[in-house]
């Protein structure tokens, strides 16, 4: 990835439909409302009864302090996004190594010149020590399914909206 300000980070720019068209700085397809690729990563306990749920550190260039549940970022030029899934899980963190099971892929737009992107959603299984990237990671912790769902339930909690799309989803298809 490109070092300096994240808004200058390049990214791999797509169409509606999911293909990838081309290479825009972070800052550009953020401005102009660019779809991009994203891919997240739901780090759970090994008996899968948690998740870790973190909270976005205030420096982030968007969303910055909500909580969120999927490890993940932006899809960067020549990228796969379980690539993309594996970098961000050990970059923000600190899990390196884990099978990582695709999920699903949506596309989420908010909008009236809000971000556009092809999320793509991996789940993985780690009961080891969590690291946080201080510049991308405030807190977090262990959090057990039943007080997810709660809290997502309560329209006031700071959660980012691309990945309450993703666990929504998540959730109604677990049995």
């Amino acid at each position: 990835m490109q070092a300096g300000h994240p808004a200058d980070e390049l990214v791999a720019v797509y169409d509606a439909a999911g293909a990838v068209i081309g290479v825009a700085a972070r800052g550009e397809v953020y401005a102009r409302s660019l779809w991009h690729g994203s891919a997240g990563v739901l780090l759970r306990s090994g008996d899968g009864e948690r998740v870790y749920v973190h909270r976005r550190s205030p420096q982030k260039l968007v969303m910055a302090g909500l909580h969120d549940c999927w490890a993940g970022g932006v899809v960067g030029p020549g990228e796969s996004p379980e690539q993309t899934a594996a970098r961000e899980l050990a970059e923000e963190l600190g899990v390196i190594g884990v099978p990582l099971r695709p999920l699903f892929a949506l596309a989420w737009d908010q909008g009236r010149g809000g971000l556009r992107c092809h999320l793509f959603a991996y789940e993985a299984s780690w009961d080891g020590p969590v690291v946080h990237q201080p510049s991308e990671i405030a807190s977090g912790g262990w959090m057990d399914l039943d007080e997810l769902r709660a809290r997502l339930a309560d329209p006031d909690w700071p959660f980012v909206p691309d990945g309450r799309a993703l666990i929504e989803r998540w959730f109604s298809e677990r049995p």
